[in-house]
């Protein structure tokens, strides 16, 4: 993981992780520089990364007061318990559903809980953060927020893109990703992750859209994407497309044998 800043205002803790087949996916949390310190996710949860060790080095995890989830997916929640323990003084912000999906797997203190849905504000010291659907989304409990004092919009998964290579995966802007790169890219991704959007009422769909390019975000930030930096107006026209992209089909048994094989020549295909 490496970190850097984007303004005064939010670091970046960016990972990535590669995807067989697809790309090379950006896993970005980040911190919100508040009166009120505020964590953005909180990266994988695999063995040889440890999301508070990195933050550490951001801020001191004692001083956070909030844990933002915008949802609970496990490339999300990976340092969330240590980062609980090395925070007490935080909660943790998720809705009613996020919380009972995540103690499925482990019960999070209810008392640490702050239950916030869309539509809802969040008072953080020096500024107020406004909840949002986004128009893409993968998980019920998906809520992202968009801070008026800085114009940064946190959009969880939306606007997400597998990249060509790692470096471009971990980029400090989205506009070192050619262009028909990114929109093809982003059109992928939001097959692979919302397949649903080839199924709703497109007008009430473009409501969604309409209301966050409403925001009049200076700066958006997605999980699985560069920062995208007076680019508001593009990602909009990306949405938009999304619902006439061409679904994705994964890859099928025969496919997997063939992959193994390329992998060990000793892998028996078919």
């Amino acid at each position: 993981m490496h970190t850097y800043r984007i303004g005064e205002d939010v670091t970046v803790l960016n990972d990535n992780l590669e995807v067989p087949g697809i790309g090379f996916l950006p896993i970005n949390a980040f911190v919100l520089h508040a009166r009120e310190p505020v964590v953005i996710d909180t990266g994988v949860g695999l063995p040889d990364r440890d999301f508070v060790a990195t933050l550490s080095s951001v801020i001191d995890p004692a001083t956070v007061r909030w844990i933002w989830l915008t949802h609970p997916d496990r490339d999300h929640t990976g340092g969330l318990f240590k980062l609980l323990d090395a925070a007490p003084q935080a909660r943790l912000v998720t809705t009613f559903v996020g919380a009972g999906i995540m103690s499925t797997e482990r019960p999070v203190p209810l008392d640490r809980v702050y239950l916030l849905n869309p539509g809802q504000q969040l008072d953080v010291g020096d500024r107020t953060l406004h909840a949002f659907r986004p128009p893409l989304f993968d998980n019920p409990a998906t809520v992202g927020f968009y801070d008026a004092r800085s114009r940064v919009c946190f959009s969880s998964d939306c606007f997400g893109a597998p990249l060509a290579s790692a470096e471009l995966a971990s980029a400090i802007d989205v506009r070192q990703v050619p262009a028909d790169e990114l929109r093809a890219g982003q059109l992928l991704w939001a097959t692979i992750d919302s397949p649903w959007v080839h199924n709703v009422d497109t007008a009430r769909y473009m409501q969604t859209v309409r209301s966050t390019q409403s925001l009049d975000a200076e700066v958006v930030l997605s999980t699985h994407l560069p920062p995208a930096i007076g680019l508001a107006t593009l990602l909009t026209d990306m949405l938009a497309a999304a619902p006439d992209a061409d679904p994705f089909v994964g890859p099928d048994q025969q496919a997997l044998e063939q992959m193994l094989a390329s992998f060990d020549p000793r892998v028996a295909v078919g």
